[in-house]
């Protein structure tokens, strides 16, 4: 089939590769979000995709919005087959949807109809789940929730962090939708209809949503960590300035700290929760690097009975 892929954040990379590799089909040109401002001089710099595909020598396409009557045109020209998407990043106009034959097929990552939205790794992580997945799906104006083509499923190991997790996912559903692409081109796939049953939503995970409550159970806290990193990254306060939280383990033998409250020793800083306390592993103070915790307290001069969070 003629594709034109539409991506842009560095997890849809590997979906990209596995395309321009497939022998079965042709990556006509890549539709990504428009070049962004990025690091301390907030120069202009263009996703991930895009610089892919222009090593590639592939066209790429930036339009501010999918409904740009110049984008549509040149959609149009190219007439792709089916147009598939990884994190594009933007909503797709009822215009757009019906260019291609074969619609706009989307590698989600989570196995639906769970966690539909933009950020269902990090919720799948902060509710506990054991096991999640990546799903390709044939995309309708509702939210993720059109009828499915393919699964592939994916445990969730107890240090999982979002990034860890989702660096997995993308090279597992990168290999997921080139099969897609393949059962679609040869009509041996059918797209299934989601259960109405087991729908949970994930929506963006913002900076206030990554403040770390301390009342909280010490598993709980532990998952919203991990959640949250690498971005937004979870948080507290200590002193009146944000600290924020990279790493933590929960430590069940720690049950004489209230929430919040800190025992900094040698070598460990131990916080507690609403059961058990957590130690905390790295850390990055506001204005500084990352760093051990134990280093970090060492550096601040924990007094006795000092908390998080104020």
């Amino acid at each position: 089939m003629k594709l034109v892929f539409a991506g842009t954040p560095e997890v849809a990379v590997p979906a990209l590769d596995a395309l321009l590799a497939s022998e079965r089909h042709e990556v006509a040109a890549v539709v990504t979000r428009p070049d962004a401002p990025a690091g301390r001089g907030r120069r202009l710099v263009a996703s991930p995709v895009a610089e892919r595909a222009e090593e590639a020598g592939i066209e790429v396409l930036k339009p501010a919005k999918p409904k740009d009557p110049e984008f549509l045109e040149r959609l149009r020209e190219i007439g792709p087959d089916c147009c598939p998407v990884v994190a594009y990043g933007a909503l797709l106009p009822r215009v757009a949807l019906d260019v291609p034959a074969h619609g706009w097929v989307n590698l989600h990552f989570s196995l639906l109809p769970a966690w539909r939205g933009a950020a269902p790794v990090q919720h799948a992580i902060m509710a506990g789940d054991e096991i999640t997945g990546a799903s390709t799906f044939l995309i309708e104006e509702g939210l993720d929730s059109g009828p499915v083509y393919g699964t592939v499923t994916e445990e969730i190991r107890p240090t999982d962090t979002s990034g860890d997790l989702l660096t997995r996912l993308a090279f597992a559903g990168a290999g997921l939708l080139a099969a897609t692409m393949d059962g679609i081109e040869d009509g041996t796939l059918k797209a299934v209809p989601q259960p109405a049953e087991g729908v949970s939503l994930a929506p963006k995970v913002n900076v206030e949503d990554a403040h770390i409550d301390w009342s909280a159970p010490a598993l709980r806290v532990d998952r919203m960590v991990r959640g949250c990193t690498p971005a937004p990254g979870a948080w507290t306060t200590f002193r009146g300035e944000r600290l924020k939280l990279i790493q933590v383990t929960p430590a069940p033998d720690r049950t004489d700290l209230a929430p919040g409250q800190i025992s900094a020793g040698k070598n460990n800083v131990y916080v507690g929760t609403g059961s058990y306390a957590v130690e905390l592993l790295w850390v990055q103070a506001q204005g500084k690097k990352p760093m051990r915790a134990a280093d970090w307290a060492r550096g601040v001069r924990i007094t006795e009975g000092e908390r998080l969070g104020g």
